[in-house]
């Protein structure tokens, strides 16, 4: 919806040649091997999102679009009247299900995850077992360092990981502020909680097979059943932990080096815009990421 932000931040230019985030997401999926994109959107952006967005990788990838809507269920509701935002990460995957067929990495439109991101979820996917018992997923976990802001706190899960590489659990955790290379958060009682920079955090850069479909469709019932409110919703990481818990779902966590950086208030912008024009200048991105003929001939990532 982008209230805190001002605007449809998901498409704002803020590239060296006017390439938004999202750009630069779908341009590291493909060259770590990614052959399709779903975009789920809201029914009023349509036109704008396909004019400004979609139609840049039409002739690259194949492109797809779904629509989250607020009565778009797996089950009914005597009233949606109450109803005004979103149900949320969970039901957003949920509403994309019908152009799914493979195994899929799930982001978020304006979060930057960076090169190594991709290319490490991808060689998850390429292994994934899709017929596995309990199902198999992956997490792209970040250091907790390369996710802090310089301007002030953040909030952050953090992981617990277990000795085979799976994730255990996610503790949400908020006012996180940098100290260095570490983050400090301030409790209640005067007291303070430091976490290191290698701590692990999950930043919603996911990959799934098929088969965790129904099971994310039949907690997005379980959800539905409850008395809601107004601004209640089926969050994705949430679906997941229950999952876990569940025992319906494994969780590889993929480590990452790369840097997380995003736009949630329209301060953060310059900070964003400066960061890409380094990554350009250090070649890590061709200085017009719209030039398909660029993008066409990038090779994939080894």
């Amino acid at each position: 919806m982008g209230s805190r932000y001002g605007g449809l931040k998901q498409i704002d230019p803020v590239g060296p040649s006017g390439e938004a985030i999202l750009d630069y997401s779908v341009f590291d999926a493909q060259r770590s091997g990614f052959g399709g994109v779903v975009f789920v959107i809201r029914r009023d952006i349509e036109s704008e999102f396909r004019s400004q967005i979609g139609r840049r990788f039409e002739n690259l990838l194949d492109v797809r679009y779904a629509f989250q809507e607020i009565d778009r269920l797996p089950t009914r509701r005597r009233s949606l009247e109450f109803r005004q935002k979103p149900w949320g990460t969970g039901h957003a995957v949920w509403c994309a299900a019908a152009e799914i067929s493979g195994p899929f990495a799930v982001i978020n439109a304006d979060d930057f995850y960076g090169a190594d991101a991709f290319r490490q979820l991808g060689r998850f996917l390429v292994n994934v077992r899709l017929d596995a018992q309990p199902a198999e997923a992956g997490m792209v976990g970040f250091r907790l360092a390369n996710t802090l802001s310089e301007f002030g706190t953040v909030s952050r899960g953090i992981c617990t990981v277990d000795e085979g590489g799976f994730l255990a659990s996610v503790e949400e955790c908020t006012a996180l502020e940098r100290l260095g290379q570490e983050a400090r958060q301030r409790t209640g009682d005067n007291s303070c909680r430091m976490f290191g920079g290698d701590v692990i955090v999950s930043m919603n850069c996911w990959g799934f097979t098929p088969a965790f479909l129904p099971l994310l469709e039949r907690r997005l019932i379980a959800f539905l059943e409850h008395p809601l409110g107004s601004k209640d919703e089926f969050y994705l990481p949430a679906a997941v932990a229950d999952l876990i818990g569940a025992g319906a779902i494994r969780v590889r966590v993929v480590p990452t080096q790369s840097s997380w950086f995003g736009v949630t208030y329209r301060e953060d912008r310059p900070r964003v815009s400066e960061a890409l024009r380094a990554l350009v200048q250090a070649g890590v991105y061709p200085a017009r990421l719209a030039d398909q003929s660029i993008c066409a001939a990038t090779p994939p990532l080894s």
